[in-house]
Order: structure tokens, then sequence, then C-alpha cells
């Protein structure tokens, strides 16, 4: 019982030296002096691979063919839309934005290199993200799976085998162009490939052509979605899109601190 009263009065002292780092604080309050606008309500998906409220939806289904340009070429087999004859592009174009793409690579595997399972998504319709089998298949290491193409490998290759499901969660900051079309700020990209981060804000150097290097050309502040045909059959499903806007707010006044009803400007605090 003795030593039960120590290692009780022991915990209690313990508790009173550590920092209360979950108590209020009634001391000065730091403030921004920003009126924010309110952030919208959006539903979330039942999981995360389904769209949220306020997406579009690219393609879900063979009703979805509607969405894109020059799909006469590409056929549908239930929810899946099977890569044909020339590239097609989304009717809808968009800037800032928040992509999710599901792809599967063909089976059986044919091929070696870029012959293998070979397309691609295009952001504003001239910026890839390389999409390959690249499940032990070996290629230039910025044209596999998840590259920005001719620019930079993924950190990391976290391709499932031919025949199963992949999922692109693209999160991608547009270029800006000055009125005289002068780049402002160049693209970025942050993707995860199977839940893998593979590109964290990867500043691009401009498009993504083969046969150049990257250079930017100034263009207006949304473009298409756009897949790439490489005569390889691979397969999209579930694929939409949510334009991002960043919290807005004002600066209405000085930040300053609060200690109860009295208020100071942080330039005159001490």
């Amino acid at each position: 019982m003795l030593h039960r009263r120590f290692t009780t009065l022991a915990l209690s002292l313990a508790a009173l030296s550590l920092p209360t780092l979950c108590s209020p604080s009634f001391g000065e309050e730091y403030l921004n002096g920003i009126t924010w606008q309110t952030p919208p309500i959006i539903t979330p998906g039942a999981t995360a691979a389904d769209p949220p409220s306020d997406a579009t939806v690219l393609f879900g289904g063979a009703e979805d063919v509607q969405n894109w340009k020059n799909i006469q070429g590409w056929t549908t087999d239930g929810d899946v839309l099977v890569t044909g004859k020339g590239t097609v592009t989304s009717k809808e174009e968009f800037g800032d934005c928040q992509l999710h793409v599901e792809w599967s690579a063909p089976v059986p595997a044919k091929g070696n290199g870029q012959g293998r399972g070979n397309s691609g998504i295009f952001l504003m319709g001239r910026y890839e993200i390389q999409v390959l089998d690249s499940y032990e298949n070996q290629t230039y290491h910025d044209g596999q799976a998840g590259a920005i193409y001719k620019q930079t490998p993924p950190a990391a290759n976290a391709m499932r085998p031919p025949g199963e499901w992949n999922t692109y969660d693209i999160f991608w900051t547009a270029p800006r162009f000055t009125e005289s079309g002068e780049l402002e700020s160049p693209a970025y990209i942050t993707a995860v490939h199977n839940g893998v981060l593979i590109l964290n804000h990867f500043e691009l150097k401009g498009d993504t052509p083969y046969n150049r290097p990257p250079a930017y050309s100034a263009h207006g502040p949304k473009g298409p979605i756009s897949l790439q045909d490489h005569s390889n059959p691979v397969r999209f499903r579930n694929m939409w899109v949510r334009e991002f806007q960043s919290a807005s707010g004002e600066q209405t006044r000085e930040p300053f601190l609060r200690d109860g009803k009295k208020e100071t400007p942080l330039s005159e605090a001490e």
C-alpha cells in the first residue's frame, strides 16, 4: 500500500512538471489581422478513390465518353476506357487542380522498354506524367511510370503487376504568364502513385516533348486533360478532377496581440 502511495505521488509530481501543451493559454494571443473567407463545405467520397461532391467526373462509365474529344477511336468495356487510335482530350479545361486517374497495363505483357503499356496523362494538354508498364521492365528513368517525361524520374517505382489497377493522385499548379507572354511562375506537380509519394512539388522546366528540350510558351490559365495513344491497349477508369482554389482572405488590420480586452498592434509591442 505504501509503495502504491509513493507511486501515485511521483506520477502527480511528474504531471505538474510537464508543459501544459493541451491547456488553454490565458496570456497574450497573436491575431494576424486577416479576415478569411469561409471555406466551402465539400462532401468527401465514400473512399479516397471516390469523387468528392465538387469534382468533375471525366470518366466513370460508358456514358462519360461524351466528355471527350476524338473518342471515336477508343472503346469502352463497362466502366473501363481502353486506349484506341489517337489522343483523346477532355472538353472541359482546368487550371490548378487535383486529378485522380486509375489505369492498368495490358495483359499479357508484351514488348519491353517504352513499347510496353505506354500511354500518358497530359495536364493542360502539354505537360506529361508518364503512363508505362514499369513492373520489372527497364527503360530510361525519366521515361518510366510516374516520370515527368524527359525531366525527372519518379522518386520510387510503385508499379503493380500488369492487369492490376494503378492509381495516380496528382496535384497540379498551373504556370502563370504575364500579359506580354513572359513566364511569371512555372508549373509545379505533386503526385502519389498507389499511395506512394513520387513527385513532391516538382518544378517543371516547360512542356514535355520527345525531340527537343522542354520550354514554356504562353497559354491560357486553363487547359484540357489529355490521354495519349501509344499503340498499347492501356485501360483507364474512375477519372475525376476538382479545381483548386487556395483559401482567400483580406488583410483588414495590422497583426496584433490581444490580452483580455487590451489589443496591441504588433508594431507597438515590445
